[in-house]
């Protein structure tokens, strides 16, 4: 069965939110082509007065439209992929706690409750602050402060697969015990910790503007987070500077969450 046919209403409302967003990432070049931190025009021009710059411009005069949709690009990126780092570790790490069991379980286990002791933004915070602002930073970063949840949830399900038929067949047949359980075990025990994506992809796009705000993003790129800390500084002569990203990531927050709860619901509804 297709994602979409699995989605509910408000998940296909979110689905296309969130491809409309995708989108607008990968042809922003197309759209504004330039250098999205370039002077373009007068400073504080008012949205809609030019047809150059539909969204105005900033206080240095750059363009808002441009630095809205590349800001998109950053957004995405370190959301993605830090919820695909994220997931990767917790899965493994959940998989050997679950399948190796006694010592190796209580080490890693300890060392997942150590994690989970530090709130992620705090994390992420002290991250960046030894390693440097970039992206390839970021999205390690906050991986760091949210693969807890899927390793506890792989581990769960590795402790109710290991002692299943398949497992023991495979035992016979003579597969290795970490060949068990990284082939046999751990892509059925996936699926439940793959349900925590949409989670941890909101997380992390909370997160990555959260640290641009504060100047821990990336110098280089244009990111919402940056966007608003910079409209904060004229928010009573152009408020729009910090309305516009603010509602983007309103937007791509409340997408995810969507999709997230569509999801959550199909599984349910297709539950025996």
């Amino acid at each position: 069965m297709s994602v979409w046919r699995r989605l509910n209403l408000e998940g296909r409302a979110g689905l296309v939110l969130l491809l409309a967003l995708v989108l607008m990432a990968l042809l922003a070049p197309w759209i504004v082509p330039g250098d999205p931190l370039a002077i373009v025009g007068e400073p504080l021009a008012r949205p809609f007065a030019s047809q150059a710059h539909w969204l105005g411009t900033d206080r240095l005069g750059r363009d808002v439209l441009s630095e809205l949709l590349y800001g998109t690009r950053t957004t995405l990126l370190v959301a993605f992929f830090s919820a695909a780092a994220a997931l990767v570790i917790g899965s493994l790490v959940g998989t050997l706690a679950g399948f190796l069991g006694g010592i190796a379980d209580a080490v890693l286990m300890r060392i997942t409750e150590a994690f989970q002791t530090v709130p992620g933004f705090l994390l992420a915070l002290a991250t960046i602050s030894v390693t440097g602002p970039s992206v390839p930073t970021l999205i390690l970063a906050i991986s760091l402060g949210t693969w807890t949840q899927a390793a506890r949830v792989t581990r769960a399900e590795v402790l109710s697969l290991r002692e299943r038929d398949f497992v023991a067949a495979a035992r016979t047949l003579g597969m290795r015990p970490l060949e068990i359980a990284f082939r046999e075990i751990l892509p059925n025990a996936f699926g439940p910790a793959a349900s925590l994506a949409a989670i941890s992809v909101a997380a992390a796009i909370l997160i990555e503007a959260a640290l641009s705000f504060l100047g821990f993003g990336d110098p280089n790129r244009v990111t919402w987070g940056s966007m608003i800390a910079e409209g904060r500084t004229v928010l009573r002569a152009a408020p729009y500077l910090s309305i516009v990203p603010g509602l983007a990531l309103v937007v791509t927050v409340l997408s995810v969450h969507l999709i997230g709860r569509g999801l959550s619901r199909s599984e349910r509804f297709l539950q025996p």
